[in-house]
């Protein structure tokens, strides 16, 4: 049915995005949120990755852990068998909560203490209840606590106190190691110092034979008949003065460098000083202003390196090493030294001070920069209101790709704990590194947390999960990787949606996550959705995922809608004007791109796999034309009732389903609707495998999903289904 002719406000809606009528619901569009996220009300209630503990010394679980980690461990390891045992694993998961909630109401400090306040609010309630155990219990466990750090919630804050944290053990790291080399270097030569005045004169002199020798024996020789001896012929000095003044310089520069701290009881100070910064002018000026001492230092090493080695020859190196300077240092000399850290707060993106971010990017700078991007739908600053979906922040980490030679890792900060080991990894790389992490929208709908808005945005595609390192291999397959997105060969991650219809009957349907849903999550757009009241929905009306695939033609006579709920429970179908739609399909085109990088529908690798299918298909009928006899008699007749019975038909009776299964591209959107009432044969093309496992309601979509329209959903089996009237009419074109 022509949705423009029974629903002209709908239609112009869309097409407008203005609102003329009296068919639409009056209900704030602020309030609802999209129907997937319905079940996520109370995030305090629910165990996830969230808070996390910044672990301050460095260990089995790096920069930080997850509060859920460590109950969880406690619990393992102080709760005994039985009825005590749950007693004290209750208690912990109560905390837990209590924490969780406590932090998303804006607590801080670090888990010793939240964990003290935690109990002690607990043990008074327990108290009031005339329960004394939980007190004490809880206050056992905190001795038994082996970790403690700041405590940090999935905010506005988390990224840059997150990578903060990850940088200062990566620079701890590499202090450690720093110490390890130049002091082993600063031993060698004071070796090759203290070897060459024992075999000098003045280390043959009667007291430095009788510091050699020891005070235990030192009345046993005559010193003085043994310098008269060991001493003749001894020179003055065994090392040349050139030489002996290249060791002195080394040992000098080496043990009064300051770029990392001094080990003081063997730890090295956590953080080197003058290496973090809010804004990339600051940190480049810093870095320059330390290249002159920095090439010393190198020098110091590289000259180090040869003496120690007895390779040093100064008619080859002195030239080298007096004309060398700060302009010799390679991208190899600089990782020796602490990385630079820039966290680049959201609202200063765009400032002057951080214009030269991709020049510095592409430098031998050893710089660690997280951007945090706060929009990511922005109206065009050019055209009539058109969106441009990420022209600035979700763009960064791809167009940083295209500068080579770092590692760059796109991340919403509600995935950050789970891709630590990435961003570990990318901070021990000697390159430059890019993190652009998007912290939630800064104006949620519906009261949604930071958490689920930035979950929201990895899940629609408009945040991927990505890494780029181009230490990793030669070619896209090593360097590249989609790693930490849902579902990454699909358009749109589905999850099963079920609610109650009017008739009170569960519904169960395949509900896709797509870029629309997530702009619903930010009040600023909420202009471009309309809610339509249940009277006013129609066939017309068609989820956003299959409007998307849709040709123009037919996308013109319906009308995209999103599945939401609002705050009494209450499901609604929204409507998307095509401003969002076409942001909506950019975003897919984007990810589309995405797909291609890490070999999904490679479109390269897809044209010559049809090709090469082509070819050989075409090879048993050219073997088979050369291999025929001149003249061959002609076949016997076949009655045809014999060749119907021969060629089984594929069409069953028009009242069942049926597919035309030799036609199936295998796209497999029916399988995603329902698996088991859908298959593949060995050719990887649909049929039918059991009509009763699904409803009339999953046949008509898959038929109105399908891309070359080969499923044919008959008439419905079961005459009580809800909704049949509507489904019959969607059903028409197809049957």
């Amino acid at each position: 049915m022509d949705m423009a002719t029974q629903f002209p406000d709908q239609g112009l809606f869309h097409l407008t995005g203005s609102r003329s009528g009296e068919g639409f619901s009056a209900i704030d569009i602020g309030t609802l949120r999209p129907a997937l996220l319905a079940a996520y009300g109370d995030l305090s209630r629910l165990r996830h990755d969230y808070p996390v503990v910044l672990l301050e010394t460095p260990g089995n679980d790096g920069f930080a852990v997850a509060l859920s980690t460590v109950v969880s461990r406690l619990a393992l390891e102080l709760a005994p068998r039985g009825i005590e045992g749950e007693r004290l694993r209750r208690h912990l998961l109560r905390l837990e909560r209590e924490i969780r909630a406590a932090v998303a109401a804006g607590a801080q400090g670090a888990l010793s203490e939240l964990w003290a306040d935690a109990a002690a609010r607990l043990g008074a309630e327990a108290e009031a209840r005339k329960d004394a155990t939980a007190g004490p219990v809880l206050a056992l466990a905190a001795t038994s606590l082996k970790i403690d750090g700041v405590v940090a919630g999935c905010d506005a804050q988390l990224p840059a106190r997150l990578m903060t944290q990850a940088w200062r053990h990566a620079q701890w790291r590499k202090g450690r190691e720093f110490h390890a080399m130049t002091n082993a270097l600063m031993r060698q030569l004071s070796d090759i110092r203290r070897a060459a005045w024992a075999q000098s004169q003045a280390g043959r002199q009667p007291q430095a034979l009788r510091a050699a020798v020891g005070g235990a024996h030192g009345d046993v020789f005559d010193f003085d008949a043994m310098s008269r001896l060991v001493a003749r012929g001894a020179p003055k000095d065994e090392l040349p003065p050139a030489r002996r003044k290249r060791i002195d310089w080394a040992l000098s520069k080496l043990s009064s460098q300051t770029f990392y701290p001094a080990l003081h009881s063997g730890v090295a100070d956590p953080l080197p000083t003058g290496f973090a910064f809010d804004n990339c002018a600051a940190a480049m000026e810093a870095f320059r202003g330390r290249l002159p001492a920095a090439a010393e230092l190198v020098k110091a090493i590289a000259m180090a390196e040869l003496e120690v080695a007895g390779r040093y020859v100064e008619s080859e190196h002195d030239p080298v090493f007096e004309h060398y300077d700060e302009h010799s240092l390679t991208a190899e000399d600089l990782a020796l030294l602490p990385d630079y850290l820039v966290c680049i707060p959201p609202e200063r993106n765009d400032a002057p001070e951080n214009a030269a971010l991709l020049d510095m990017l592409s430098s031998a700078m050893p710089v660690k920069v997280l951007v945090q991007v706060s929009d990511l739908l922005e109206e065009a600053s050019i055209g009539a209101g058109h969106f441009a979906f990420g022209v600035r922040s979700a763009r960064l980490a791809t167009t940083a790709m295209g500068l080579g030679g770092m590692f760059v890792m796109q991340c919403a900060s509600s995935a950050l704990y789970a891709q630590r080991e990435r961003i570990a990894r990318g901070l021990a790389c000697r390159g430059p590194a890019l993190f652009t992490v998007f912290a939630g929208s800064p104006a949620p709908a519906a009261g949604l947390p930071p958490y689920l808005s930035a979950a929201a945005a990895l899940e629609s595609r408009a945040f991927p999960t990505f890494t780029y390192d181009a230490a990793a291999g030669s070619n896209w397959a090593e360097r590249f990787s989609l790693e930490g997105n849902r579902a990454p060969e699909d358009d749109w991650p589905a999850e099963p949606f079920e609610y109650a219809d009017e008739a009170m009957q569960r519904i169960v349907e395949p509900t896709r996550f797509t870029y629309a849903d997530f702009a619903l999550c930010d009040r600023r757009h909420a202009a471009h959705f309309a809610a339509v009241p249940r009277e006013r929905w129609h066939a017309g009306m068609l989820p956003v995922a299959d409007w998307l695939a849709l040709p123009e033609d037919e996308s013109s006579r319906r009308v995209p809608y999103l599945l939401a709920v609002d705050d009494k429970a209450r499901l609604h179908r929204v409507l998307v004007d095509a401003k969002m739609m076409q942001a909506t399909r950019r975003c897919l085109l984007l990810w589309h791109r995405l797909q291609e990088h890490a070999g999904i529908h490679d479109s390269h690798a897809e044209r010559l796999l049809a090709r090469e299918r082509a070819e050989r298909a075409a090879q048993p009928a050219a073997a088979a034309a050369a291999a025929a006899p001149v003249a061959a008699a002609p076949a016997p007749s076949v009655a045809p009732a014999a060749a119907e019975a021969e060629a089984p038909a594929e069409r069953p009776p028009s009242d069942e389903a049926w597919i035309e299964t030799s036609r199936c591209p295998s796209c497999n959107e029916c399988q995603l609707i329902n698996d088991r009432m859908f298959a593949y044969n060995e050719n990887k093309q649909a049929y039918i495998k059991d009509i009763t496992a699904g409803t009339y309601r999953q046949l008509v979509e898959a038929a109105e999903s399908c891309q070359v329209a080969i499923i044919h959903p008959g008439k419905p089996r079961n005459p009580n289904e809800p909704g049949l009237a509507e489904l019959l009419e969607r059903a028409q074109p197809f049957l």
